[in-house]
């Protein structure tokens, strides 16, 4: 049964969860990148770094897709980060050493396993062949992105466990103190 918020078009219908999904991966290709970019220069571990050039690979890959699809499918994505995704990369440039590793791992660890269960849940439910081929390809990349950020040593797992089961996107620390930052760009829709 198709919503009044679904869409019809010629590579099938659009959901309303389809079309939250086009924009979610938007955004990250919006603030991810610059965040890797970041992480690139400020890492203080060859492992950080190299996550963070996964997170601009994958990222350039993913939103010359989403780019497309929505071009096809004649949907407006947004052309800047939110405000909440720009304060958190602020924290994240004033934070520096050992404590910039540890949150940035956190945070995108979090930010992307937030994420799987959503692009699960798409590529399971989506009619659109578009989106599906979007979602197989946001899967192999959101995979890849949270190996390179586990292979920093950085991840603050009880942090992203209590993330994780509380919906927040913004971890708590559990072991030294650290500021709060703000939710990353992936977060599961109401009631998923």
């Amino acid at each position: 049964m198709l919503s009044a918020q679904t869409l019809r078009t010629s590579h099938g219908p659009l959901s309303a969860l389809d079309q939250d999904f086009l924009v979610k991966v938007r955004l990250a290709g919006l603030w991810e990148p610059a965040a890797g970019r970041q992480a690139r220069t400020k890492g203080t571990s060859p492992a950080v770094r190299t996550a963070g050039r996964h997170l601009v690979e994958g990222h350039r890959f993913l939103d010359e897709r989403v780019r497309g699809a929505a071009a096809q499918l004649n949907l407006t994505l947004p052309d800047t980060p939110g405000d909440q995704q720009k304060q958190w990369l602020a924290t994240l440039n004033e934070t520096r050493g050992a404590e910039y590793d540890r949150q940035f791992a956190t945070v995108l660890r979090l930010a992307q396993g937030q994420m799987l269960p959503v692009v699960a849940q798409v590529r399971a439910s989506t009619r659109n062949s578009l989106v599906r081929t979007l979602a197989d390809d946001a899967t192999t990349t959101v995979l890849d992105h949270i190996k390179a950020l586990e292979a920093t040593g950085d991840v603050d797992y009880d942090a992203v466990a209590t993330g994780m089961a509380t919906g927040s996107s913004s971890p708590a620390p559990t072991s030294a103190p650290s500021q709060t930052l703000p939710p990353p760009a992936f977060r599961p829709p109401p009631g998923q």
